[in-house]
């Protein structure tokens, strides 16, 4: 067993882990932090996306030991501490972005990323930003038009 610390959501965690743990099953499995979904254990659905120092990596691509001293972001750590929805979020809820939810914290958390490191995108940078996450339900076009007014949303504030 490998005991790992990290930060998770601006919180310590301390946790032994073996060393083949996927991030996804350290958060999920040992944290009880269930918001970062699994749906395809291959890297293909983005489902599992969170922020690890400032970059959307898909959890189910890291082992949890790789994550040593890391600051890590999940869905449950978005939110304002007093509940107010993050930009990103109450955009997604306005636009109609979601449907069945399944895929939303992993496009929640790209989308957090993305504007992070892209204020102001366009059109066609949201949904290269967007690429590796999958969604059944939507078609897309609310999710792009979410993340384009959290931008905004974000730049007027």
């Amino acid at each position: 067993m490998y005991e790992l610390s990290l930060t998770v959501n601006g919180q310590p965690a301390h946790a032994a882990c073996a060393p083949n743990t996927l991030l996804s099953t350290f958060l999920r499995e040992t944290l009880k932090l269930t918001g970062t979904h699994v749906g395809c254990d291959t890297s293909q659905c983005g489902a599992c996306t969170v922020i690890v120092d400032g970059r959307s990596i898909k959890s189910c691509t890291m082992l949890a030991v790789e994550a040593e001293g890391a600051r890590v972001t999940t869905i449950e750590g978005v939110a304002r501490p007093d509940g107010t929805l993050h930009p990103v979020q109450e955009a997604f809820r306005a636009h109609h972005a979601l449907q069945c939810g399944f895929c939303t914290p992993g496009m929640v958390m790209a989308s957090v990323a993305l504007l992070a490191r892209e204020p102001a995108p366009t059109d066609a940078q949201v949904r290269h930003g967007l690429e590796g996450n999958l969604c059944r339900c939507t078609g897309y076009q609310n999710i792009v038009d979410a993340v384009l007014a959290a931008s905004k949303s974000a730049r007027s504030a």
